[in-house]
């Protein structure tokens, strides 16, 4: 592979491509991230090729694995150009269908097509569907567009024009100040203004500097950063560079986590092209700056996140955060001046430059600029990855880009922010969501997972699962978060057992308070969050749990109870003989009772009884035993 050597060159370079890409009158994009791997993808794709070839087609027709589409639960997803023609939950079995009746055929196969849920009606393309219709994706721009294994697509989409653009045009001064005026903010969590870290880093002297990528996405239901990465390397390589150039630095580090395979294989691939085609390494495109790339990984600790935490993992130290200042900026990875940016911050680099901070700028509201990408989740109709103009209300995201909530069930509540986030109610749903108003309502925006709760769900629950992942992650160097958030996490687990005190309450709000006050990182100072909002937002289901023993949600295992109706039970024993801690009692062909004070609420009874005689009621009367229960 010949070595692009100026600007020009990649300018014209992109043209060629971009007239055998024309050749092609037919694109057939297949879905190729890891969750449409995991429903047949890649088995859907390779047939598709096949009967292409088999056909006689393949000059005409191109068959083309992409990254993730973001509607995700519609997978795996086909979408055919340039029709536009856009088909969901697609089997291996259905590929010759689609070649005959759709590329062969000029038809369309319409039980493939999305069915608006509704209208009833079908949709045949992503336009004018409401998952797509309010998104904005810069981030995710070719994600679902481009092969991301083949550099050559990434380039027909202006793939290192904006890297070409600093090193001849911009200079490093100039694409700082680029940076800072289009407004953009780390998109992994603090939300620290970009340009103006690139800025405090690009002023330290030092023989050395590095650039960081932390692609360590630890929150529960996030997979924003590896979408991009399985999607759209190339991206995250060219802005590290644009970066490094910035800042005065030469080599490149990202943190991966050894959990993303998938990644981790089209990342290494992505680089290794950018080398081949000179566009890392000496002097790139003709310039007298050098720049490379290597890939460090981390084991999936949540801590590790912590951008001091994140690099003492990458020098073979143990994760744990350090007192700041000095901040990275100034001493970090080996001691040297390091910047630290997340995957999502970095993908919207090229296009910044390419584009203009205007452009950027014009996006979001007044203190958070651009797009936020978020994993959306939990019980929502339109499970997958959204990316939305900063500004927009969760109303929005839920009922119109998300469907609304599963199973026609009302809406209860959504964490916002990954553990460390709080659970929001109704009365926020027209929140504008930045950066300043999720905090102010006292959740935060986090590097993007969005889990939404219904009425089946119990909020004390809910912050004892986040509890609970925070004291597995936390790294235990201070107090305040070590022995604070377990000791929150057990007084959580003693109301979910309807033995919860009302100076319980009290101690949670205390304890959470110093927590905050206290803890040494970003994980200790806000891992209080969930506890704190539904306290807020969720008084009453405390109230129950400690003053009538009662989960209404039915979630609380230790406040659920199996009873037996005495209308229906034939006393035929079967649920006496499956307890395996003998709470029933009664003779064969009599009343059987269940006692309460021994049932360890397993649920075995239940299955057994073949006369649905057993049911669970989320309040127990206590009844006289009687008729051989005894």
């Amino acid at each position: 592979m010949t070595k692009v050597k100026s600007l020009p060159e990649l300018v014209y370079m992109k043209k060629v491509l971009e007239a055998e890409k024309a050749k092609f009158k037919q694109h057939v994009h297949v879905c190729g991230g890891t969750g449409c791997h995991a429903a047949q993808s890649i088995a859907l794709d390779e047939k598709l090729r096949r009967i292409i070839n088999d056909k006689g087609l393949s000059n005409n027709v191109e068959v083309t694995s992409t990254g993730c589409f973001g509607f995700c639960e519609k997978g795996p997803i086909v979408k055919i150009l340039p029709d536009n023609t856009f088909y969901t939950e697609v089997t291996p079995n259905d590929a010759r269908e689609i070649i005959d009746h759709h590329i062969v055929g000029g038809g369309k196969v319409d039980r493939l097509l999305f069915q608006d849920p509704v209208t009833k009606e079908r949709v045949s393309d992503s336009e004018h569907m409401d998952f797509y219709k309010k998104q904005n994706r810069i981030a995710l721009r070719n994600c679902g567009a481009i092969n991301p294994e083949n550099i050559n697509e990434y380039i027909i989409h202006d793939g290192y024009q904006a890297l070409g653009k600093v090193l001849t045009e911009h200079g490093a001064q100039r694409t700082i100040d680029i940076i800072k005026k289009s407004g953009l903010r780390g998109r992994g969590g603090g939300g620290f203004p970009t340009g103006l870290k690139w800025e405090i880093t690009s002023k330290v002297e030092a023989d050395q500097k590095y650039v960081v990528c932390n692609a360590d996405e630890g929150d529960p239901g996030a997979f924003m950063d590896r979408a991009i990465l399985e999607g759209d390397p190339h991206s995250v390589i060219e802005a590290m560079a644009i970066c490094g150039f910035a800042i005065g630095g030469s080599k490149g580090l990202v943190y991966i986590r050894a959990e993303y395979p998938l990644a981790i294989q089209r990342l290494q691939k992505a680089i290794s092209q950018a080398r081949d085609l000179g566009l890392l390494g000496e002097n790139i495109l003709g310039s007298t700056f050098s720049f490379d790339i290597q890939l460090r990984f981390g084991a999936g600790a949540f801590v590790c996140g912590e951008e001091t935490a994140l690099i003492h993992s990458m020098e073979g130290l143990r994760g744990e955060p350090t007192f700041k200042p000095p901040f990275p900026s100034v001493s970090g990875y080996l001691g040297k001046p390091t910047n630290v940016n997340n995957v999502e911050t970095f993908a919207n680099i090229p296009v910044i430059i390419n584009q203009g901070a205007e452009f950027f700028s014009s996006i979001g509201t007044e203190k958070s600029k651009g797009t936020k990408v978020f994993a959306l989740a939990g019980k929502i109709n339109n499970v997958g990855l959204i990316e939305v103009p900063m500004g927009i209300t969760l109303r929005e995201i839920i009922f119109e880009i998300g469907g609304g909530i599963k199973d026609g069930k009302k809406f209860k509540a959504v964490q916002t922010g990954g553990p460390s986030g709080g659970c929001l109610t109704e009365k926020h749903l027209d929140t504008p969501i930045d950066y300043d108003n999720l905090t102010e309502v006292g959740s935060m925006m986090g590097s993007g997972g969005m889990i939404v709760l219904d009425e089946d769900d119990c909020m004390v629950s809910v912050a004892k699962f986040y509890l609970d992942f925070i004291v597995e992650e936390s790294c235990g160097k201070c107090a305040p978060c070590r022995i604070g958030n377990k000791r929150l996490y057990e007084i959580l687990e003693k109301i979910t057992q309807g033995k919860g005190t009302w100076e319980d309450l009290e101690r949670l709000k205390n304890l959470s308070s110093v927590i905050k006050d206290t803890s040494l990182c970003g994980l200790g100072q806000t891992s209080p969050n969930p506890v704190l909002s539904t306290l807020e937002n969720f008084w009453d289901e405390y109230v129950e749990h400690i003053d009538e023993k009662k989960c209404r949600a039915g979630q609380c295992k230790a406040l659920l109870y199996y009873v037996i109706d005495e209308h229906q039970c034939v006393g035929c024993t079967a649920c006496k003989r499956s307890c395996p801690v003998n709470a029933i009692t009664g003779d064969k062909k009599q009343l059987h009772y269940i006692h309460q004070d021994i049932c360890i609420k397993c649920g075995a009874c239940e299955e057994k009884c073949a006369f649905d005689a057993i049911s669970i009621k989320l309040e127990h009367t206590p009844k006289k035993v009687e008729n051989g229960a005894n």
